[in-house]
């Protein structure tokens, strides 16, 4: 016995603020795109190499707003596409994935560049330098401030008609990997920006000229620390190997044990932020109707999509 959804069966596995985030992304764009030009022209003016790099960095940035901006407006236009079997719930952590390995590239660059610029260093004009530097860090705040209340709030939704109806949940713990990357850039950004004024405020009180591509070394380390961090969670995602789902498998096996059956086959995977799909298998003694043992996993709001096979046989 299999269970089978009913007719009209959706899957939309987008966030309560899909669109809300999507706004604020735009608007982050924006205000780096502008700041980003600014940085680059001035740090090519006055010779510094931590506030290129900054410049650059931002840069990914601005592009990496634009994946995560995009992968919104797409995952909401197509969210009901019977192409997609499990919605588009995923797609945050491709443009996420995307993202990372975009940062990956433009670490290398900036500490190749930084290293050149150590045996071969240039005249820096440090006061305006710093002043831009600055308006950097401003900048990067501003869009931190923007995006860290979304990415603190979890809140998402599904609706589905299964054989069996759920209302609308509100889960918590729901990672956005898509939002989280967004964030996390402007973080990132932030760091560099802090680093580019610490070497120009040394290598103008002391002359250590050495610091500013110093700083742009280090710099490169984090970004790609952080990088490598979004890419391996991110990964995990979309090669269904998320931690979260061990969970979900868990809370499904401590569900199941209290009626005798034997868990033959059971797959758990996310589908979207914080919402889950799982195909359980069962071999009972005395087997029920699909229903009954989905009604037992209702209590794990996690899963958004539940298919349930019992078979008859000896369940020891």
């Amino acid at each position: 016995m299999t269970n089978t959804p009913a007719l009209g069966h959706d899957h939309y596995l987008l966030g309560n603020d899909h669109q809300r985030n999507e706004r604020k992304v735009w608007l982050v764009i924006g205000l780096t795109t502008c700041m980003m030009l600014v940085e680059i022209v001035a740090g090519t003016v006055f010779g510094s190499m931590a506030l290129v790099a900054d410049g650059w960095h931002m840069s990914t940035h601005a592009g990496a707003m634009l994946i995560a901006a995009l992968a919104y407006r797409f995952a909401l236009k197509h969210a009901g596409n019977p192409r997609f079997t499990f919605g588009t719930g995923k797609l945050g952590d491709l443009a996420g994935f995307a993202s990372a390995v975009l940062l990956a590239l433009v670490a290398l660059l900036i500490g190749w560049e930084s290293l050149v610029r150590l045996t071969q260093p240039i005249p820096i004009d440090f006061k305006q330098a710093i002043a831009v530097a600055v308006m950097g860090l401003a900048v990067n705040l501003i869009c931190a401030w923007l995006l860290k209340d979304d990415d603190a709030h979890h809140g998402h939704h599904h609706h589905h008609a299964h054989d069996h109806h759920h209302d609308d949940h509100d889960h918590g713990d729901a990672r956005d990997n898509n939002l989280r990357a967004a964030y996390l850039h402007v973080v990132a950004d932030a760091m560099t920006s802090v680093l580019a004024i610490v070497a120009l405020l040394l290598g103008r009180s002391y002359g250590w000229t050495w610091a500013d591509p110093v700083m742009g070394v280090v710099g490169a380390l984090v970004i790609a620390r952080w990088s490598w961090s979004l890419i391996r969670d991110t990964g995990s995602v979309l090669l269904d190997a998320a931690a979260e789902g061990e969970e979900v498998r868990q809370e499904i096996r401590e569900a199941i044990a209290p009626t005798g059956s034997k868990v033959t086959d059971l797959h758990v995977w996310q589908v979207g932020p914080g919402q889950f799909a799982a195909i359980v298998s069962l071999v009972v003694g005395d087997p029920q109707e699909p229903a009954h043992y989905k009604a037992l996993l209702g209590h794990i709001h996690e899963l958004a999509h539940v298919t349930i096979e019992v078979q008859r046989g000896a369940a020891a």
